[in-house]
């Protein structure tokens, strides 16, 4: 369960940043480093939401992924994501908005309230970590271009840019990845766009320079790189219910006793740890209910999962 941390924990306090950093991830950030000065002063206060749990190591963050544009493997996002270009970047917002419009990443963070978001991450294959996001609610961007009343759920596309990003060749999936979520859960400030973690901005394989992170969602959830958001009065589409909907509802929030229908949900493994030690029983809502569970009280989550 989510508690809170001492204010002037950093990443250093849990590991040496030596023995996680290296040249290739530093050069990956580069750009947006030097293109967006907000990146550049990468501190930010610690959440009254994060974890007090050890974050996972920044080779195990940036080495095991699930990020199909670049492969199906979870090696391949490390392998195959260094030539993705991320400067400039901008985010199209459009749908029920006062201000629709292109949005520079530069602009996005302007006055962006930045602080360390120790988050636990559950994939839906059954193994979890747990990340020192750097981000900020999404709702800041939200309330930047004004949503209208009638707006009920926000949706989100990843950049689609195959020469770049090899896996988009394949027809696996009908690109661009699409995401959405009720615009409640949209606003709840536990739900942040991500910039950086570990200090440090975001590695390619990890969803630079922007990404969702929904801590008490499946990390299916938490769309990487994104490039468009639309305020709309209808449920959108979303990649994983489009292929296979009697196993991915638009909602996937973490919930032990509703199985996938290939493997139980109740355990989890953490990654790093060995096999049999890092086995744990899965938290109803990944452990953050006590923020998120009235959400849904009027709801039947087997139903809606």
């Amino acid at each position: 369960m989510p508690r809170f941390i001492k204010p002037d924990l950093r990443w250093s306090d849990v590991t040496p940043k030596a023995m996680f950093l290296n040249r290739r991830q530093l050069m990956a950030g580069a750009a947006a480093l030097v293109a967006t000065p907000a990146l550049a002063k990468i501190d930010a206060a610690s959440s009254v939401y994060s974890t007090d749990a050890e974050p996972n190591s920044l080779e195990d963050i940036t080495s095991y992924n699930n990020f199909y544009e670049f492969g199906t493997g979870k090696e391949d996002p490390a392998t195959y994501s260094a030539g993705l270009k991320t400067d400039p970047w901008s985010i199209q917002i459009d749908g029920m908005v006062d201000k629709p419009g292109s949005y520079g990443l530069a602009d996005i963070l302007k006055g962006a309230p930045l602080e360390e978001r120790i988050y636990r991450l559950r994939c839906v294959e059954a193994w979890a970590m747990v990340v020192p996001w750097i981000g900020f609610d999404l709702g800041h961007l939200l309330a930047k271009a004004g949503v209208r009343p009638s707006a009920k759920y926000v949706a989100f596309e990843t950049l689609v840019r195959p020469e770049e990003m090899p896996g988009q060749s394949s027809p696996f999936i009908d690109w661009p990845y699409r995401e959405g979520l009720r615009l409640d859960e949209a606003m709840h400030p536990l739900t942040i766009l991500a910039t950086g973690l570990y200090g440090e901005a975001l590695p390619n394989q990890n969803g630079a320079p922007i990404r969702l992170v929904v801590p008490w969602k499946y990390g299916f959830k938490s769309i990487k790189s994104i490039v468009k958001i639309t305020l709309t009065d209808t449920m959108p589409q979303t990649t994983w219910n489009m292929l296979q909907p009697s196993e991915y509802g638009f909602y996937a929030n973490v919930n032990p006793t509703v199985d996938h229908p290939r493997w139980s949900q109740a355990s989890e493994r953490r990654i790093g740890a060995g096999f049999f030690d890092g086995r744990q029983d899965t938290a109803m809502f990944n452990g953050y209910g006590e923020h998120v569970a009235g959400l849904y009280a009027s709801q039947d989550l087997a139903v809606d999962f």
